[in-house]
């Protein structure tokens, strides 16, 4: 297997959108992010970005079904880690007013903050979504201090 050009390592993950795979899906992201010089306070926070976005699409993306969550993690070769969390399912109608705090879907069960977490803890956050043709979102973290020379 070949990377693609500017991927020094990459990972992918599926799994049915069954909320005991949450955890599975942020450990298993958290030791591959840990190829990289994070501190512990940033795995930390990449477990909770991963955690909501998965999340997102355990509850939101398929409703009373299960469909399929899939996770892409790569590690760029400047050092950055990258993340994309993808479903197929209902779609987002208006990204915008999601990514508002305290918005959801479900405002019984739910605080509406998990977009709000994870633009808190990653350097950048991109939601791809439209109705009926499911989610992507991109979350990116490069390591706050210099890489230890070697």
């Amino acid at each position: 297997m070949t990377l693609p050009e500017g991927i020094a390592n990459q990972v992918v993950l599926e799994f049915p959108s069954k909320p005991e795979n949450v955890a599975f899906a942020r450990t298993a992201v958290a030791v591959f992010a840990a190829q990289l010089d994070f501190t512990l306070d940033e795995l930390d926070e990449i477990k909770v970005a991963v955690s909501e976005a998965v999340s997102n699409a355990v509850i939101h993306a398929y409703g009373d079904t299960v469909g399929t969550v899939r996770v892409e993690a790569a590690i760029t070769t400047g050092g950055e880690l990258i993340l994309r969390i993808i479903d197929r399912g209902q779609g987002i109608p208006d990204v915008a007013a999601a990514r508002q705090p305290q918005w959801t879907s479900r405002p019984e069960e739910r605080m509406g903050l998990g977009f709000t977490f994870m633009e808190e803890y990653m350097d950048a956050v991109d939601v791809e979504s439209a109705p009926q043709a499911g989610t992507r979102v991109t979350l990116r973290k490069a390591p706050a201090r210099a890489p230890i020379a070697r």
